[in-house]
C-alpha cells in the first residue's frame, strides 16, 4: 500500500472514538499490516524529568527495552537530537541497541506537541536499507496527526 493511501486511514483512526493509547496500537497495526518491511511499529514516550523513554502501544516482537535512557540507542539519541534519525544497517551503528538478530535496519522518528520532544515513533525492518525519504516524511505526517491527540 501506499503512503497516500494510509494517510486517510491515520486521520481516520486518530478522529475514532477510541482512547489514545487503543489509537497509538492501531496505528501501529495500520502500518506494521501495510508496509511490507516494517517488522516492529511502536512508539516511546518521554519523561524529561528521569531522561528516560518508556515503550508505548506497539506491534511485533516482545522487547525487554521498555525504558531506554536519553542518549543510549537510536531511540534515546533522537530524544536528545530531535531529529529523524535512519539507520541503514544496525550492524554498523557502535550505540544500537540489540532487539533481535533479525532487526536489520532501524528509523525513529520524533513525535513533537508545541515545539517539545515527547516521544517517538520506531520501526524496525529485516530488511538491509528499506526506508527512504518517502517514509522520513510518511512518519513526520503520522506524528503531526498523533500530536493532536496530546
Amino acid at each position: 500500500m501506499q503512503f497516500e493511501d494510509l494517510k486517510p486511514k491515520v486521520i481516520s483512526i486518530v478522529n475514532s472514538e477510541i482512547t489514545r493509547d487503543e489509537k497509538l496500537l492501531e496505528i501501529c497495526k495500520l502500518l506494521n499490516a501495510s508496509i511490507e518491511y516494517y517488522n516492529w511499529v511502536g512508539f516511546y514516550f518521554a519523561n524529561h524529568e528521569a531522561k528516560t523513554l518508556h515503550l508505548g502501544p506497539y506491534v511485533g516482537a516482545e522487547t525487554d527495552h521498555t525504558v531506554i535512557p536519553f542518549g543510549k540507542g537510536i531511540c534515546g539519541q533522537v530524544a536528545e537530537s530531535n531529529s529523524n534519525f535512519v539507520v541503514p544497517d544496525v550492524s554498523a551503528q557502535d550505540n544500537y541497541i540489540a532487539c533481535s538478530f533479525t532487526v536489520k535496519s532501524e528509523i525513529v522518528v520524533p513525535l513533537f506537541v508545541n515545539g517539545v520532544n515527547i516521544g517517538q515513533i520506531d520501526i524496525d525492518s529485516h530488511v538491509i536499507d528499506p526506508f527512504t525519504e518517502k517514509d522520513e516524511r510518511f512518519l513526520e505526517f503520522v506524528n503531526k496527526q498523533i500530536a493532536t491527540l496530546f
